[in-house]
């Protein structure tokens, strides 16, 4: 079910790992962003914006993680934009002609895999590089690219109503998840992202995670903050103490400790081989 979050902004949060589709209502139709991951929320989503008399007029995915990429017949058949660098990572990607059976088979543990339609996969048009906008007969929405947590990963900014769409950064569940195999200098990447956010946070009056809780103006900076204070501790070499993690994180979500002390395992290794900066 749709929720507004802000004047002509909704959210459609998924069972699965708490996903957030963003929709922003324009003049003519809605922008959809990161709609969904499995079928029957995909339906249920395109029947909500058919209640509502609307129809989608343009997507949008944040990055090329797969869960990022979906799409449904229902919500027909407009143009679905992401950065240039998303776009070549998701190309690359399908160049493997075995791709959407490997995230098929990722994905059986979960349940799922039945259920996650793959056909519309990854259909991305690439927005010319440095594109400040997206496209659209609506409310402005800045593009805020950078490279942390995937290549092309783009935050999006409703400035008309005060809302950040973050993609998978500053979630409450989630731990910041480096990108620790297509860039030189993943903390730095990430640090710098933080920045990008912090230049607008005092304008944010709503911050939507790509996975997890809808956060007030009064978190914004907060968020910013506490995955600023993960990202310094892992570039000292430490494991972070985070309330994401452990007897204190939210209950289903004890799998984002192995992802913790994954990447902080590897980045250690990566600073003695001396691969990281910093």
């Amino acid at each position: 079910m749709l929720r507004q979050v802000a004047e002509g902004v909704l959210v459609h949060e998924s069972e699965f790992v708490q996903s957030n589709a963003v929709v922003v209502q324009g003049r003519a139709g809605v922008l959809l962003i990161d709609p969904g991951v499995q079928d029957h929320e995909m339906a249920c989503l395109a029947n909500d914006l058919s209640d509502l008399g609307q129809s989608v007029v343009a997507g949008f995915s944040t990055h090329p993680d797969w869960d990022h990429l979906l799409w449904h017949p229902r919500l027909g058949e407009a143009p679905r934009y992401g950065t240039a660098r998303c776009a070549a990572a998701v190309r690359d990607e399908l160049s493997d002609p075995g791709a959407k059976a490997e995230i098929t088979a990722h994905l059986e543990p979960t349940g799922i895999a039945e259920q996650v339609p793959l056909d519309l996969y990854g259909l991305i048009t690439a927005l010319p590089a440095e594109t400040a906008r997206i496209p659209w007969d609506g409310p402005h929405v800045r593009i805020i690219e950078h490279q942390a947590h995937a290549p092309g990963h783009a935050a999006l900014f409703i400035e008309e109503r005060g809302v950040l769409v973050a993609g998978d950064m500053l979630s409450d569940v989630l731990v910041p998840m480096l990108d620790l195999t297509a860039t030189a200098d993943p903390i730095e990447d990430y640090l710098a992202a933080l920045r990008l956010f912090d230049g607008v946070a005092g304008d944010v009056g709503v911050v939507v995670p790509g996975h997890g809780s809808v956060g007030g103006a009064d978190q914004v900076r907060a968020r910013i903050e506490q995955d600023r204070v993960y990202v310094l501790a892992l570039r000292e070499g430490c494991i972070p103490s985070d309330p994401r993690v452990g007897p204190s994180a939210k209950p289903g979500w004890e799998w984002v400790s192995d992802v913790h002390h994954g990447q902080a395992r590897r980045l250690v290794e990566r600073n003695e081989r001396g691969g990281t900066r910093g």
